[in-house]
């Protein structure tokens, strides 16, 4: 089987109704774990919610395409699994000594530099199952010319493409290289290193890892200018040229990665890492890598863009005063604002609010009324043995009254549909909560509220309102709505004016219940009181309509009783 069809790639679903992009909040899996059909393996959020995504099929994790906090386009590769691990190909021979290449093509070990051995060129000593056997006179690959590499397994199960390699010239400069090597290893109390002979998968010390399936480029070498002595200091990520007269490294301290990734000028960063730098205005020439061989990471980015600390004092001889003192620094620029990407629940919000302020002519009426009768009314029912455990509030009376006032005035519940040049009457009513989460406004809604009776409301808005606190509201929840609620009073507020959800007729604002003076009975007493406000879509409902749901919902609410008259 090929490697094409064992290779899997796992893209990012549409899970909401014309969803564009989503952001990879959270992974649950790395590569090289074991995943089976079903299993969630990862956190998105959409426009609409936060949710997670199964993977469709059994294998293990061969590459994850894009890090925590990346937007990433609906139908882009995410996750590429490998259904087949371990299989290899007819006629397919394990690398040299049996071992794997890493699936980014590099050599690795430990920190991420390579230790090549004879016979394991461009092979992580760490993954190697074991020493390569050497080769016998007269058997293939006993001659270091013209010996014929055979398709090696990269990562789990990524076949790397069969090469030959030509016998290699002396370069000039190699006399240099044993000489300072062996001035280093005196440095660091270690055997001076003797010019080896020649070994099968090419002359030891060369430390070329194998370039990566697809990119089409080879892989910074692991060898230094020092005849290949990969554990040096600076030995890591080293681009020096073949040839190329040798220099010994200082042995007091170890090399310091120029910004902007290696030698030659060009920076190393993978696609969501220049988005992110895009997107803080961080210039990616200027940050300093400290990812393998010379990779700008994200927290390269994030440590750029975040502000310089402050450096500590140190004592200074003191000097005469300058005739033209210089200028104090100014600070940076990043210590005074901050920049936060667009994206998410707080994207979707804005363009929802943008469209609905500017394509629906907005009305919004108010009154206050005396809510002191339905506050009672909210306390008998706590103690109700047989609501005991829902949970009872005035958010609960609020709703009851709305969808009784649309009952009574059925016109109001309808939908603009500006292609068709038609009005939609609703027959039903998906009542919407409007939701303040960490993530942002939500607005999701109770299908077919209408039917409900009040247990039934209590439990499904007591249900919303945990769920998208927690960030696990679907964006099912969230279509389809007909009108909504928006409970300001929980932050103190008497009132609004608040933006339609984008295709409803009305928004009812509930603002804070407070005790104040009222006339009651011809006498001024102490009663409890509020005022909503109703914003609705003068296409849809005029004045005379929309001022008569908002006395409706009013009139409920000085007198809960007419639940039951009216009902």
């Amino acid at each position: 089987m090929s490697n094409t069809a064992r290779l899997r790639e796992f893209r990012l679903p549409d899970v909401g109704e014309g969803l564009t992009e989503a952001e990879i909040l959270k992974w649950y899996v790395q590569p090289g774990d074991a995943v089976h059909d079903g299993m969630v393996v990862c956190e998105v959020e959409t426009a609409k919610a936060a949710v997670e995504l199964p993977i469709p099929y059994d294998g293990v994790v061969q590459e994850i395409r894009f890090a925590e906090g990346d937007t990433v386009d609906v139908g882009t590769p995410i996750i590429a699994v490998d259904t087949e691990p371990g299989a290899v190909e007819p006629g397919a021979a394990p690398g040299p000594g049996g071992t794997e290449a890493p699936a980014d093509g590099t050599a690795r070990a430990g920190a991420g530099s390579a230790k090549p051995t004879a016979g394991t060129e461009g092979v992580s000593g760490g993954d190697a199952a074991g020493p390569a056997p050497a080769a016998q006179p007269g058997e293939p690959g006993a001659e270091s010319g013209g010996t014929k590499r055979e398709p090696v397994l990269v990562g789990y199960g990524v076949a790397q493409s069969s090469t030959k390699r030509r016998p290699r010239k002396p370069q000039p400069g190699a006399e240099a290289s044993v000489a300072a090597a062996a001035i280093q290893g005196e440095l660091n109390g270690q055997a001076a290193p003797q010019p080896a002979p020649q070994a099968p998968g090419g002359p030891v010390g060369t430390g070329t890892a194998a370039p990566a399936a697809g990119h089409g480029a080879s892989a910074p070498s692991g060898a230094t200018a020092a005849g290949g002595i990969t554990d040096m200091p600076g030995a890591h990520g080293s681009t020096a040229e073949p040839g190329a007269p040798a220099a010994a490294a200082p042995a007091a301290a170890p090399a310091v990665p120029a910004a902007g990734g290696p030698a030659g000028g060009r920076v190393l960063a993978k696609p969501p890492v220049r988005k992110l730098a895009k997107d803080l205005g961080v210039d990616l020439a200027a940050v300093v890598p400290t990812g393998d061989g010379g990779v700008i990471t994200r927290d390269d980015v994030h440590a750029a863009a975040a502000p310089a600390p402050a450096a500590p004092a140190q004592p200074v001889p003191a000097a005469e005063p300058a005739a033209h003192p210089a200028p104090a620094a100014e600070p940076a620029a990043t210590a005074r604002e901050t920049r936060i990407p667009i994206k998410g629940v707080r994207k979707a919000t804005a363009q929802a609010m943008v469209a609905s302020a500017f394509t629906a002519p907005h009305v919004t009426e108010f009154v206050t009324v005396d809510v002191t009768r339905t506050m009672k009314l909210v306390r008998e029912l706590k103690e109700d043995p047989d609501l005991a455990g829902l949970r009872i509030n005035p958010l609960l009376i609020v709703a009851k009254a709305l969808l009784l006032a649309i009952r009574r005035n059925p016109e109001v519940n309808s939908a603009w549909d500006e292609d068709r040049q038609e009005i939609v009457r609703r027959h039903y009513v998906n009542l919407g909560i409007a939701a303040a989460t960490p993530r942002g406004l939500i607005v999701p809604n109770i299908k077919d509220a209408h039917a409900r009776s009040l247990p039934e409301l209590a439990t499904e808005l007591a249900g919303l309102v945990a769920t998208a606190r927690e960030g696990r509201t679907t964006p099912e929840a969230m279509q389809n709505g007909s009108v909504t609620i928006t409970n300001v009073g929980v932050f103190g507020i008497d009132t609004g004016t608040p933006i339609l959800n984008p295709g409803e007729p009305a928004i009812l604002a509930f603002g804070a219940i407070k005790l104040q003076p009222w006339v009651h009975k011809g006498k001024v007493k102490p009663r409890h009181v509020t005022t909503l406000a109703l914003s609705f879509d003068h296409r849809l409902v005029d004045g005379e309509l929309g001022s008569k749901v908002l006395a409706d919902v009013a009139a409920v609410l000085e007198r809960p009783k007419r639940l039951l008259t009216w009902g």
